[in-house]
């Protein structure tokens, strides 16, 4: 079982806010970080806010 927790910076008027970009340091950051993408890519092809020829990291897996 995986748990995917999404966490929102906010300003002092509780707005959100931009924060750094996450970026992997170990191999298996790397491998969780792309699994991810992967996954928010499939999420938005099956509830169709995305065409299956913009899911690259999709293709990709299929060498299509």
């Amino acid at each position: 079982m995986r748990l995917t927790i999404h966490f929102v910076a906010l300003d002092p008027n509780g707005n959100p806010r931009p924060v750094n970009k996450l970026i992997p340091e170990t191999d298996e950051e790397q491998k969780l970080f792309d699994g991810a993408l992967r996954r928010r890519q499939l999420r938005l092809v099956l509830g169709g806010k995305m065409k299956p020829d913009e899911a690259l990291e999709l293709k990709a897996l299929f060498n299509v």
